[in-house]
């Protein structure tokens, strides 16, 4: 049984974290949420939804989600006063393909994008194993992981050695925290998506959700 400020979650304990604790510090990468994802039901049936969007900082610069084409300026300004251009982003990672994820994907031409099990320069496209469920590392530190179940082809972040622990930017394997009444509504396959899940779970400290705030996965 969950404890106060604890809820469960594909059976963990977790503990939501605040926005002040979206930074994750760490040698040689630290992560953090320049925006945090919501996705809010509407009277007329219709829901009103953006997608997380993460930075992860160290030996390369790796933007993973850039939201909606309705965030542009919102990123194009957070990332100035962090410092960054455009061009200054390594690689950027959109965790699947719909549109409150991937939609500003044209402001990085010079970035190695990895979409779904898409990975590529430019126009040229690079063999990798994710389809087949490997991971694709970045290097020793950050690995794309293949989690589907949402879409067919979602990718989640590893990130190793914050101070939160290992780091888990998941997309929409997760929509919140609380999700468990609503992930298999908008799942394609909830079988594939439960089984990524309770692998997230078991594997990272932190879990950085589509549609809400990180949480910490409490294990005994």
């Amino acid at each position: 049984m969950a404890t106060d400020g604890e809820v469960v979650c594909g059976g963990f304990k977790v503990v939501p974290l605040s926005e002040s604790q979206a930074d994750f510090p760490g040698q040689p990468y630290s992560v953090s949420v320049l925006k945090v994802g919501y996705c809010l039901p509407q009277t007329d049936g219709t829901f009103r939804a953006d997608g997380t969007i993460t930075l992860i900082t160290g030996p390369k610069t790796i933007l993973v989600d850039t939201g909606g084409p309705w965030d542009r300026d919102f990123l194009l300004q957070t990332l100035k006063k962090r410092g960054l251009a455009p061009g200054d982003i390594d690689v950027v990672v959109g965790t699947h393909g719909h549109s409150d994820h991937i939609g500003n994907l044209s402001l990085f031409p010079t970035a190695a994008m990895i979409v779904g099990y898409d990975v590529s320069e430019g126009d040229a496209y690079r063999p990798n194993k994710l389809a087949d469920g490997h991971a694709h590392c970045i290097d020793e530190h950050v690995s794309v992981v293949p989690s589907p179940g949402h879409t067919g082809q979602d990718v989640s972040v590893q990130v190793m050695g914050t101070t939160g622990g290992t780091v888990l930017v998941a997309g929409d394997l997760f929509e919140c925290c609380s999700d468990e009444d609503s992930w298999r509504e908008l799942s394609m396959d909830t079988a594939v998506q439960e089984v990524s899940r309770q692998e997230a779970l078991r594997t990272a400290d932190v879990i950085i959700p589509g549609h809400g705030l990180p949480f910490r996965v409490l294990r005994d």
